[in-house]
């Protein structure tokens, strides 16, 4: 097996080929919330819940892995902004696929804004990340959703439509975006 393959293994279930990855990437963005304040109990919780994975920052990896219990896979998660910032939709790089592969990680994910001023330079950082990680045998997961200015609607079929087949054309290998049903569809 491939190192890619090994590690989307460590992040799905071996025998459905399904998935249930919790982000806890929101510290970065929105500050201290309800939920992740202590990571280490709340990966305790999501990993004892049934969770094939994780997702965070350096500090997830820093301070929420679990040292007993039920094994739960680490994405790490590349791309940051803040509320505060001026366009929380411009995400910048703030790690990369190497320094994910030094802190035991079994993915990495990036955050892309389709519609957004900076679309252009996250999709010059997407790309390069999904070079690195073809190179290493990184899983890369892509979450891809239409924000910015000329869009009026984030759950738009065709927007979701356009944004998933971005992460995929330039190599994703996991893709999460917006639901784009209602509450009583699901």
């Amino acid at each position: 097996m491939r190192g890619k393959e090994i590690r989307l293994e460590r992040i799905m279930n071996r025998n459905t080929k399904k998935t249930i990855i919790v982000p806890m990437d929101h510290g970065v963005s929105n500050g201290p919330i309800a939920g992740l304040i202590d990571m280490s109990q709340t990966v305790n919780l999501v990993a004892d819940g049934g969770a094939n994975a994780v997702i965070g920052h350096v500090g997830l990896a820093l301070h929420g892995h679990r040292q007993g219990g039920r094994d739960v896979g680490l994405i790490l998660h590349l791309s940051a902004s803040t509320s505060l910032g001026p366009d929380p939709n411009e995400k910048v790089l703030v790690n990369s696929v190497t320094n994910a592969l030094k802190m035991g990680a079994d993915a990495v994910s990036m955050h892309v804004n389709i519609g957004a001023e900076s679309e252009a330079r996250m999709l010059v950082d997407l790309g390069a990340v999904s070079v690195e990680c073809m190179e290493w045998g990184m899983p890369l997961l892509a979450m891809m959703y239409p924000r910015g200015k000329k869009i009026a609607n984030e759950n738009d079929v065709e927007n979701v439509k356009l944004s998933a087949r971005v992460a995929a054309e330039l190599g994703a290998d996991i893709v999460k975006t917006v639901y784009t049903g209602t509450a009583a569809a699901r």
